[in-house]
């Protein structure tokens, strides 16, 4: 990609200067504060790495059926004798143990990921006063599923989110492993439960109503966690924000020059907005998902110049609307 060296040292230095005034000025909202709600968060890994016998194993799959039914998925099973005994084998292979003595040095002290966690769902519950406080249950999978989230339970993978130095990764791309760490944990969660109040128009197969999409759920988890980082939210290092600011202009274009807001074809949708390494159409430096990086700055002005709330915002399924009332201008890209 394009780049301006000044504007770019410019950002980098303002990036760091907000972070570092972060703490000092970026304070949650009292009101939301003050909610009292009822967060419960159960270490399964140690309960089920704490398990001896079959039976043991039988006795804690019957103390927490809800885990066990949506994560264990217990029904795919003969019963939950043989259930059992996977687990009970599993639990006792040297690797797994050795996984899980990671976890339990890694994330000893989970007590500042359940406070954020906790501030999340009170902002969402402060925005939605439907919503209901899940059960949250940590484990460790084998590498079998990061993250489970339904309207009463989440489960966390915690060996998903290991340091990208730890010994043992999942298998995906590096790309992909990279947004795999704790400070990504409660971002993830949020712009998930996002989903649940994003309507949409299921009629509307356009980019531009994917790109809306995404746009709403980065907004939704940047207004639930106001003090956190974008490049939690999105998945790009702040050099990726940085260029990208500085090329929003030359990006914007490759999208009307292409008439690409109202493709519909699957495999030109997927080159913006699926998972990649980068957006090749653009450039093999241009991060991945950049048309959801592109719906995000959109909605952001749709917000701010239609001062609508959150809950109308989600509640907005016309994607063509946000994009024609947001009077998106993207910024010039530096001299």
């Amino acid at each position: 990609m394009r780049i301006s060296k000044p504007l770019f040292f410019f950002l980098i230095s303002l990036l760091a200067f907000a972070c570092g005034k972060k703490e000092e000025e970026c304070k949650l909202d009292e009101a939301i504060l003050n909610q009292d709600i009822n967060l419960q968060v159960t270490r399964l890994e140690d309960e089920f790495f704490g398990a001896k016998t079959a039976d043991d194993f039988k006795f804690l799959m019957e103390k927490h059926p809800e885990f066990v039914k949506e994560y264990l998925q217990l029904e795919s099973y003969p019963s939950a004798d043989s259930l059992a005994a996977e687990l009970l084998t599993i639990h006792q292979d040297s690797a797994m143990r050795v996984l899980y003595d990671s976890v339990r040095v890694e994330f000893q002290d989970f007590s500042q990921i359940e406070k954020d966690l906790e501030n999340a769902f009170k902002a969402i519950k402060y925005n939605f006063p439907e919503f209901q406080i899940p059960k949250v249950y940590t484990f460790v999978s084998g590498f079998n599923s990061d993250l489970i989230v339904t309207e009463d339970l989440i489960v966390i993978g915690l060996d998903y989110f290991l340091p990208a130095t730890h010994t043992f990764q999942p298998d995906q791309p590096r790309y992909l492993a990279d947004r795999y760490e704790a400070p990504y944990i409660v971002p993830m969660l949020v712009t998930v439960i996002s989903s649940r109040f994003n309507k949409t128009d299921p009629s509307d197969n356009t980019l531009l109503a994917e790109m809306i999409y995404y746009g709403k759920s980065y907004h939704f988890t940047k207004a639930i966690l106001p003090c956190t980082s974008d490049q939690y939210i999105i998945g790009y290092t702040p050099e990726q924000i940085a260029e990208s600011f500085d090329n929003e202009e030359y990006i914007w274009a490759h999208f009307v020059e292409n008439e690409l807001l109202y493709e519909t074809n699957p495999f030109e949708l997927r080159k913006y907005v699926g998972e990649a390494p980068f957006t090749d159409a653009i450039s093999t430096k241009a991060p991945g998902r950049l048309g959801r990086w592109l719906g995000w700055n959109i909605v952001d002005d749709y917000v701010i110049n239609n001062n609508v709330s959150l809950a109308q915002l989600m509640e907005e399924a016309d994607a063509e609307k946000i994009f024609r009332q947001s009077g998106y201008r993207p910024r010039p890209p530096a001299e």
